[in-house]
């Protein structure tokens, strides 16, 4: 369920990787982060013949983030999103990339906010969930604040008061998905300002936050802050989300518990057709900072694409990291005595 406290800390929605392993992983570091699903289309979820909206509700509060500019296919879909219990509906319209602009949203829709605002109203007049937009701050040569503000203006007014706002624009033609997320100047204050000039809208910022320390500094200025590609690099920094954002001091698992706990999940995960690799390429990170972290990760990275591995590649390169590190211990103890 969504809280004010929800919304102070979320995850970015990141395709091939925010998928329900990574979120269920996630959900083990911090109780209170908002977690966003990658993006699903609407053609997949109507059309498609998997399960696009299939998550554990041990994830909650989760987030769909959804791809689209038809109004009804919108309206149908966050529909489907509430009746399987999703929490928020977020409609995408940062993404840059040809595939996207080609399908008619994403970034590209900034260019049309009229098109937002109606896919707005249709998905509210069906849902009782949010229904919130996550941006740029401009594209190609819309770029200008103003272009900025008439577009959550007109957003606004159409009923919609969540924006999270990925405080870099994007090229829609010349750069890759990848450089729009490097080579575009971040440019905070934009996204402050809006706050300022919209206050009765809660303002997200996302965009090139590495540490919790940088997440606080941005909230004196908005509401809410977004982490995305730090997270899923370094994903313990979540650890410290809920008793420093969220009033919850509940103690605060131990990596090692972590991973307990994901090789129960993975086991019940491969009893259904899943592959342990698939649960365990999101845990490359866990380690990160730690003596033992490159072990961790070669270990991982080398024997979980192997044909048959088991749910066992977590517990053994858990006992692999353990190793390294009590002779780690020992070296330096015998090397100061």
């Amino acid at each position: 369920m969504l809280t004010e406290n929800s919304r102070i800390i979320s995850v970015a929605p990141m395709l091939d990787w925010t998928d329900k392993h990574c979120r269920y992983f996630l959900r083990q570091i911090s109780q209170h982060t908002l977690l966003y699903t990658e993006m699903v289309t609407t053609g997949a979820i109507i059309f498609g013949k998997g399960d696009y909206l299939a998550f554990n509700h041990q994830e909650h509060p989760v987030a769909l983030q959804l791809g689209g500019s038809d109004p009804v296919d919108m309206a149908r879909c966050a529909a489907l999103a509430q009746s399987r219990g999703y929490d928020e509906v977020n409609i995408n319209v940062g993404c840059p990339s040809d595939r996207v602009q080609n399908g008619r949203f994403g970034a590209c829709l900034m260019a049309e906010p009229d098109t937002v605002a109606a896919c707005v109203k249709a998905m509210q007049a069906e849902v009782d969930i949010p229904v919130t937009v996550k941006s740029r701050i401009g594209i190609d040569e819309m770029d200008e604040y103003e272009d900025l503000t008439r577009f959550i203006d007109v957003v606004a007014s159409a009923g919609c008061d969540t924006f999270i706002v990925h405080a870099r624009k994007a090229w829609l033609k010349g750069l890759s998905p990848k450089e729009n997320r490097d080579i575009p100047p971040l440019i905070y204050e934009r996204v402050y300002h809006l706050k300022e000039q919209f206050p009765d809208c809660h303002i997200s910022l996302n965009g090139g936050v590495k540490t919790l320390d940088d997440a606080k500094l941005h909230l004196n200025y908005i509401d809410g802050v977004m982490i995305g590609r730090e997270v899923y690099s370094n994903p313990y920094i979540l650890a410290e989300v809920d008793s420093r954002f969220c009033s919850d001091q509940h103690a605060i698992p131990s990596r090692i518990e972590i991973v307990k706990q994901m090789a129960t999940y993975a086991q019940d995960q491969v009893d259904q057709g899943a592959r342990v690799w698939h649960i365990a390429r999101h845990m490359l990170g866990l380690f990160q900072g730690q003596p033992g972290a490159r072990i961790w990760r070669r270990y991982l990275s080398q024997h979980g694409t192997q044909k048959g591995v088991g749910v066992e590649l977590l517990n053994d390169a858990l006992d692999v990291l353990q190793e390294a590190q009590r002779n780690a211990d020992k070296f330096l103890k015998e090397k100061v005595g």
